[in-house]
Formats: structure tokens, C-alpha cells, sequence
């Protein structure tokens, strides 16, 4: 059953990332086609594995609207250092419409709601200190992202929060010094952060329990 809802979930990722690819023109440019069938393909890949790790459950619709927007954001900011306001603020409302959805289905959904504004309100500003303290290091875009996903790994659990906030500080510092040490940048270079927090938010949703036990 759960390899059926991960195939299903593929095929729906890859057409949804394919619709959803021109809107990335805005930002970035004109699509080439392979650009268009790549972005098209990561996103059938993630949502297939939400799928695989969730199954067939309620709160795989609310996850598969992250894995979609997720893939956009990713893409714009590392072509350009932006994370648009146009898919970070509607998120805040879409998640937590299509959460509190699952709510009267999911077990103890009244509580994982709660967790899940409380993982959003924490990451929010912890990443918001930061952006005071070093706005030239961490952008308002990163801030304004970092609740989304507080949002949803709050959802999932404290395992899962805490996996996926490590994960995307390792991803995004090992890729910094990799490229300093490489002389592929200089120190005062800005260097996108938002993909890396979604991947780690990727890594806290599939293996943040994994990591707990």
C-alpha cells in the first residue's frame, strides 16, 4: 500500500513540479526545457519519498504542498539569493489551513497542531536573532522560511524539529567551508542558505525519528 502511495505521489510530484516550473521564470529567467523537466523530476522525487515515510495519511496533503513549494524555493535561491514573499507568506496560511485539516484524523492532531505553532514560533526566532545580530550572514527570506518549516517539523515532533534545524546548519556550514577552502568564495560572499534548510527539513521529516530512537 505504501509503495502505491509513493508511486502515486511521484507521478503527481513530477506533473505538479513540471505546472509549477514557469513560476520560477519570474525570478530567474527564462526555463530551458531540461531546467523545466529537472525541476519537474526533483519534485517527484521528494514527494515520493514524503509519501513512502507518511503513507496514506492526512497530513500527506499538507507535506506535499511543502515538498512543491519547497522545490521552487530551493531553485530561485540558488539562482538568484531569493526566497520570494510570494510563496515563503502564503505558506504560513496554507500549512496550517491544510494541517488543521488533519487535525480531526490524525492521533492526538489537537496536540501535534499545538507543537507544530510552537516549533513555528521558536525556529522563527531563533533564525530572526540571528538575522539581527548578522543580517549581512542570514537574510530576512531565511527568516521569514525558517517558520514555515518550524511549522511543519513541529507537527511531526521534537525528534523531528531538532533533526531537521541540525541538519540544515551541517548541510548549509559544510558547504560554506568547502567552498572557501576551494577559493570559491571569500568570506563577505553571500551564499544562498534557503536550500539548505529545506533539505535539512527533508532529512528531520524522513529520519528525525530514526535519529531519536
Amino acid at each position: 500500500m505504501d509503495g502505491a502511495v509513493a508511486a502515486g505521489a511521484a507521478v503527481a510530484g513530477t506533473a505538479a513540479g513540471w505546472l509549477a516550473a514557469p513560476a520560477t521564470a519570474a525570478y530567474r529567467g527564462p526555463l530551458a526545457p531540461r531546467a523545466r523537466l529537472g525541476i519537474a523530476a526533483l519534485t517527484g522525487v521528494v514527494l515520493a519519498a514524503l509519501a513512502a515515510r507518511l503513507g496514506a495519511r492526512a497530513d500527506l496533503v499538507a507535506f506535499a504542498y511543502l515538498g512543491v513549494a519547497g522545490v521552487l524555493l530551493a531553485v530561485i535561491d540558488a539562482a538568484v539569493k531569493r526566497l520570494p514573499n510570494a510563496l515563503t507568506l502564503p505558506s504560513y496560511l496554507i500549512g496550517f489551513a491544510l494541517l488543521a485539516a488533519a487535525v480531526p484524523v490524525t492521533a492526538h492532531g489537537a496536540v501535534r497542531l499545538a507543537h507544530a505553532l510552537v516549533g513555528m514560533t521558536v525556529l522563527w526566532a531563533f533564525y530572526f536573532v540571528q538575522h539581527f545580530l548578522l543580517p549581512h550572514a542570514m537574510g530576512g527570506g531565511d527568516v521569514k522560511l525558517a517558520g514555515v518549516l518550524g511549522l511543519y517539523l513541529g507537527w511531526l515532533g521534537e525528534a523531528a524539529w531538532v533533526t531537521g534545524v541540525v541538519a540544515g546548519f551541517l548541510y548549509g556550514g559544510v558547504y560554506s567551508v568547502t567552498w572557501l577552502l576551494l577559493g570559491r568564495a571569500g568570506r563577505k560572499d553571500e551564499l544562498p542558505y534557503g536550500p539548505f534548510m529545506l533539505a535539512g527539513a527533508l532529512t528531520g521529516v524522513l529520519f528525525g525519528g530514526w535519529f531519536a530512537r
